[in-house]
């Protein structure tokens, strides 16, 4: 090191460090300081001109570009704050110390300083302070802050060199290590013992346990808790329950019974059986079907179930057959209540007023006369899909159109159970097709009607957009596939297509609205005399229910749904009884015969009375809005109470109209025992005729093989072919030449006669009568009679 020593007025001492770098001393003004480049400060300006600025205060002190250090040679002081005090923290001083580890004390004068320098130099260095914090950083400070000597420097301290401002430093402390090697005690920068500042408080043993991480099983469990407790999980169940205990014993003896009649039962327990075997063996001939041979299409001569085809792949006989159709038809009754009751919530009723809802539309009494064509029994999916799809649209009927809950995989559902629903059959599946059609073309006058006429912009999305596109047409594509069948057995078999003279044969007069079947527990003794009028009381009992009238009426004047809605429901009903009565509404010119005559397929729907199913829905909304105001004014009467809870006789009160229509649907179905299977039937081969042939002997048959579904000429159906009438005819003197010739031009091979059944029928001479010039056997196997042609 050197010392530079020059007269008054000259230049001031220096020094220099190991480096070369030259460190002017404090005497003086720090002003006065050239800088090394030998560029001055501009005159009248502060230390602080010449100095960093205010962001380098925390640095480890360099060499300043305008002036030197407070005393050149002393120990390096922790840098001051704005207010002139020393930074304790201890962070920067490790490079000072660092850089100025050899120097030696140097006073300016030229001798030295018995203290060090360090009086002198925290004065200094305190002035020095107070001017950084008053001044900001100029371009010009900006140019002289770095030099390759500080570069070097930098290099060498590592991270404890990097700039850093005050901010900084608040608000990213240094770790307990960082801290340990900066002070180089271990101690933090308030002067504690790391250990001290590391060890827990004593009193967070008092405090609550924190929450376990639960495992993997453990968010399985919650989640699977979270699930059954759910709303639709409880609807769901709560419906598979009742339907349970409405339709039994239909599970008491599922192998062996079936509700109501074992004739068109039967006939539908054939049809899911064929439709899984055709699945599972050979697709290609699902319509080309195992009963009334030889004709073609053969399964496209009634609704087919076709949805049912899934279950038809489990199983194989009659007995499975009977056991899949007594299960399915008790699961059609819990969808069926399960569809409204999500309907009704989705349209804003509330869960009281939608089980009401969900309740009345599958057990309504005239139903009950229902009880054995599963096809109308299967109606769940008319309100399932649309709830779905106005979910996924956002509408409800209380709330009206919502954008933000709109969701496009709601609407793809819907769409695919609405397709789903039309797949069992066109009896039901048909008007529900048109009613949706016309509720889409309505839907979309009054879109582009608020858009254009009253400029109301409401967001509808292009996603949505698609999927009502492709669900639209995934709908309609199943409908024209499964149309074309028909259409072929209509041409191939004109005495098929409806008349208007068979439509008014089922339509019901005005009565039938408050007459019930026959099966009703509560109605069907006291209504026998209202019944013995009526042409075919089957068809035409449509007695929704009295408990369902008086809660309907009641919602058209209390109810949750606005007076419009109220209007809009009720004119829905009025139209769907209209239609149900067919022809018996002023002939039916302004009402059923348009639909009839211009609508493709209408022809094909023998059963007017069938559409009851509409105002049974739309009756049940009204019955939801008025029990959901109820329920309202229950909650407000219970929350004025202390405590805020309803008496029992108000709970009773809410509940009560559930009770009346759950009560009113009670029945009495019948449950005969099915014809068991002749042992030939699983044993001898087709082509096969059963006799006696006639349309409710010949459904068992169709029962009976699906053990292995060999051709029968048998078969029942909405009509009878021709081809099966002339056998039926023809073979009534069977065994005889002429009847043994056709069944032989035919390709018929076996004719089983049943012993038990033959009884006061013209067959009943055939198991004795002379087979001499025939050339056929006859055998006796069991309770029938084998004979080989």
């Amino acid at each position: 090191m050197t010392t530079d020593q020059s007269p008054s007025g000259g230049p001031r001492p220096t020094t220099r460090d190991r480096r070369g770098t030259r460190i002017q001393a404090a005497a003086g003004s720090p002003a006065d300081a050239e800088p090394e480049d030998g560029t001055s400060a501009p005159s009248g300006k502060g230390p602080a001109e010449a100095s960093k600025g205010p962001a380098e205060v925390g640095k480890a002190e360099k060499i300043e570009p305008g002036g030197g250090q407070a005393a050149s040679g002393s120990k390096a002081q922790p840098p001051a704050d704005r207010n002139g005090r020393p930074d304790t923290d201890g962070t920067d001083n490790q490079a000072t110390e660092s850089a100025s580890k050899d120097s030696k004390d140097v006073d300016p004068t030229g001798g030295t300083d018995p203290t060090g320098g360090k009086a002198e130099a925290q004065a200094d260095a305190a002035g020095k302070t107070k001017a950084l914090g008053n001044e900001t950083k100029t371009p010009t400070d900006e140019a002289r802050t770095k030099t390759p000597g500080d570069e070097a420097k930098t290099k060498a301290l590592g991270d404890e060199a990097k700039p850093k401002t005050p901010g900084d430093e608040a608000e990213a402390p240094a770790s307990g290590k960082d801290k340990k090697s900066a002070t180089g005690d271990g101690k933090d920068g308030d002067g504690k013992d790391k250990g001290d500042v590391e060890k827990k408080d004593p009193w967070a043993a008092f405090g609550p346990a924190p929450e376990p991480v639960p495992r993997w099983y453990g968010r399985l469990a919650r989640r699977t808790g979270r699930l059954l407790i759910h709303e639709w999980t409880l609807a769901a169940l709560g419906s598979l329950v009742l339907a349970v205990l409405m339709t039994w014993p239909t599970l008491r003896y599922p192998r062996h019974t079936l509700p109501h009649d074992y004739w068109d039962p039967s006939l539908q327990a054939w049809q899911m059986a064929w439709s899984g075997h055709a699945l599972r063996t050979d697709p290609a001939q699902l319509w080309h079907s195992n009963a009334f041979f030889p004709e073609r299409w053969s399964f496209a001569f009634s609704d087919t179930l076709l949805g049912y085809a899934p279950a038809g792949l489990i199983g194989s006989g009659p007995q499975d057959a009977l056991l899949r159709y007594n299960i399915m038809f008790v699961l059609a009754h819990a969808l069926a209540t399960f569809g409204a009751y999500v309907l009704a919530r989705q349209l804003g009723a509330s869960r009281i007023g939608s089980a009401v809802a969900g309740v009345s539309y599958a057990y309504a009494p005239w139903l009950l006369s229902q009880a054995g064509h599963l096809h109308v029994i299967s109606n769940g999916g008319i309100p399932l899909a649309l709830a779905m799809l106005a979910r996924g649209h956002g509408w409800s009927l209380r709330h009206g159109y919502r954008p933000e809950r709109r969701h496009e995989g709601w609407v793809y559902t819907g769409w695919l159970v609405a397709a789903w629903q039309l797949s069992l059959g066109f009896g039901i599946g048909l008007p529900f097709a048109y009613v949706l059609a016309g509720t889409v073309v309505v839907a979309m006058l009054i879109w582009f009607a608020k858009r254009i006429f009253w400029r109301v912009k409401r967001p509808f999305g292009q996603r949505l957009f698609v999927a009502d596109l492709i669900g639209g047409l995934i709908f309609a594509g199943v409908g024209v596939l499964m149309a074309i069948p028909y259409f072929t057995v209509a041409q191939l078999h004109p005495q098929a297509e409806r008349s208007i003279r068979d439509i008014a044969a089922f339509s019901p007069p005005a009565n039938s609205f408050v007459t019930a079947p026959a099966e009703s527990r509560i109605w069907g003794g006291l209504h026998e005399g209202a019944r013995s009028v009526l042409p075919w009381h089957p068809e035409m009992t449509l007695l929704p229910g009295f408990a369902l009238y008086a809660l309907a009426l009641g919602g058209l004047f209390f109810s949750i749904w606005t007076i419009r809605q109220r209007l809009f429901l009720l004119a829905g009903v009025l139209v769907a009884m209209t239609l149900s009565m067919g022809t018996r509404f002023f002939g039916g010119d302004l009402t059923y015969v348009p639909l009839f005559e211009y609508l493709p397929g209408w022809n094909g729907i023998r059963t007017p009375g069938r559409l009851m199913i509409w105002a049974t829905l739309l009756l049940g909304l009204l019955a939801a809005g008025a029990v959901s105001a109820f329920s309202e004014r229950v909650r407000e009467v219970s929350a004025q109470r202390i405590p805020s809870w309803p008496s029992p006789w108000l709970r009773l009160a809410t509940l009560l109209p559930l009770l009346l229509v759950i009560v009113e649907g009670t029945n009495t179905t019948p449950h005969p025992v099915v014809p068991p299977q002749p042992a030939a039937m699983r044993t001898v081969g087709g082509p096969l005729l059963v006799l006696p042939s006639g349309q409710n002997h010949d459904q068992p048959v169709m029962l009976w093989s699906t053990t292995r579904f060999q051709d029968i000429v048998n078969g029942g159906s909405g009509f009878t072919p021709r081809q099966l009438a002339d056998v039926r005819q023809v073979t009534m003197t069977f065994p005889d030449q002429t009847s043994v010739d056709y069944l032989r031009t035919l390709g018929v091979r076996n004719v089983l006669v049943l012993r038990d059944e033959i009884a006061g029928t013209p067959w009943e001479v055939s198991v004795d009568a002379p087979l001499d010039g025939l050339d056929i056997t006859r055998e006796e196997m069991g309770s029938v009679f084998l004979f080989r042609l």
